[in-house]
């Protein structure tokens, strides 16, 4: 190239929750049975919609007008239901033009990052998920900035470390809150969430929250959204419905915007991401135009109900069969659909394996493992990849320092839910043995 082309946060970009894909498909050439642990969408895993929510759909994709173009900022009748929702909650007002559709989270929080000073920085979570600590670092040409969750307390923020690491780091502009979380399934306590805003409001600082899963919660939970706490404090919360109708497929998502005439530069910051999407024209309009049949038919309050219901007892069951394991930290989740179980100090070492029986799957995992300064937690998730066909993450692919793996909670035929987290812990047991 004439000039450099590639920018120095493109190295940045990562996201092993699809790459450890591509080493499953080289296994499913080999005859290996994959079971798939490692991506949250539940229709892959066997749920079913309602006929219902089909057929408000259905009756949408006979309309004439569903095809056309919709406003920038998304669906005025749609923006306007939302903006009710957040209201009723009783704490920030907004209005519609508080709000701004996005082709899913994924390009919401692009965005997001991409109007970022480069200079400045987001704080967030770790262990993080991908699509934000890859976006932020990219933005910034630098590894991601994070704060620690604590496995061996509920997987809580460290409170202390978030606030140093602000005091100390005056390029920190931002918080980011991922409530519930991926990859833990924390739900974030009032209490720590009311911490965490009055750290913003100390250091004049905006908050992030993606709320993706904030309808999500079981096993008693309740996730207090960021629109009930924010009092006076800038922020966006970032949601969607690729989780909770699910639709994975519709890439719907939208921001909205709280105390936008608190601060002038956060005010700018929300008209930058309007102005983004207005150059693209618009989001998708289908979706943006069932929001409100879906969400507001009295069906589906109870249909979401059952449905975290149903998510709790599979948590109860993974609980059962994982959580006795000694060398293992693990924490029963509340929200969200994942879990992430960590491998207690010095149980991990250079040297174990699985056996694999097919020679040819046998030699590629060995491959695989062999790289230079490989985690040892990526080990693991190889060699059971191999042995037992079940694709998991590994926890050091999350920006974070220790060693573990997520798995899903949303296997909906409990007997290969059983059979599936079965093998996981047998697994662990040969590998820490050899």
């Amino acid at each position: 190239m004439r000039q450099k082309l590639l920018s120095e946060g493109a190295k940045e970009l990562s996201y092993e929750i699809r790459e450890i894909v591509k080493k499953a498909d080289q296994l499913k050439k080999l005859g290996v049975t994959i079971s798939w642990e490692n991506i949250g969408d539940p229709i892959q895993k066997n749920h079913k919609l309602p006929q219902w929510i089909k057929d408000i759909i259905a009756d949408l994709m006979k309309q004439d007008d569903t095809y056309s173009y919709c406003p920038s900022k998304g669906m005025l009748e749609t923006r306007e239901f939302l903006a009710r929702q957040t209201n009723a909650m009783g704490g920030v007002q907004i209005t519609a033009e508080d709000i701004c559709f996005f082709n899913g989270l994924g390009d919401a929080i692009s965005k997001a990052y991409q109007f970022i000073s480069r200079t400045s920085r987001v704080i967030g979570p770790s262990p993080a998920y991908s699509t934000h600590s890859s976006a932020e670092a990219a933005h910034a040409a630098h590894e991601p900035l994070t704060y620690k969750l604590d496995p061996d307390n509920k997987w809580y923020p460290d409170l202390d470390d978030l606030y140093n690491k602000i005091k100390y780091n005056p390029n920190v502009v931002g918080i980011l809150i991922i409530n519930p979380d991926n990859p833990t399934g924390m739900v974030y306590p009032l209490e720590t969430l009311q911490r965490i805003v009055a750290i913003a409001k100390e250091f004049n600082l905006f908050l992030l929250a993606d709320e993706i899963y904030i309808n999500i919660t079981y096993n008693g939970a309740r996730a207090y959204s960021l629109a009930e706490i924010i009092g006076d404090v800038p922020g966006i919360s970032m949601k969607g419905i690729s989780k909770e109708l699910p639709w994975p497929g519709s890439r719907c998502g939208w921001m909205e915007y709280y105390n936008r005439d608190k601060d002038q530069d956060f005010n700018r910051f929300c008209q930058a991401l309007d102005n983004a999407k207005m150059i693209e024209v618009c989001s998708t309009k289908l979706p943006q135009l069932a929001i409100p049949k879906i969400l507001g038919d009295p069906r589906f309050k109870g249909y979401r109900e059952a449905t975290n219901t149903n998510i709790g007892r599979r948590s109860k069951i993974i609980s059962d069969i994982l959580g006795t394991v000694p060398e293992l930290t693990f924490n029963e989740t509340f929200g969200a659909f994942y879990n992430t179980i960590i491998f207690r100090n010095g149980v991990l070492k250079p040297h174990q394996k699985m056996r694999i029986d097919n020679a040819e799957v046998r030699t590629l995992v060995e491959d695989w493992v062999s790289q230079d300064n490989i985690p040892y937690d990526k080990r693991f998730v190889y060699y059971l990849l191999g042995a037992k066909g079940v694709c998991v993450v590994p926890i050091s692919s999350f920006c974070s320092e220790l060693q573990g793996f997520r798995v899903t909670l949303l296997e909906e035929d409990e007997e290969t839910l059983v059979r599936t987290f079965t093998a996981i812990r047998d697994s662990i047991v040969e590998y820490l043995a050899s």
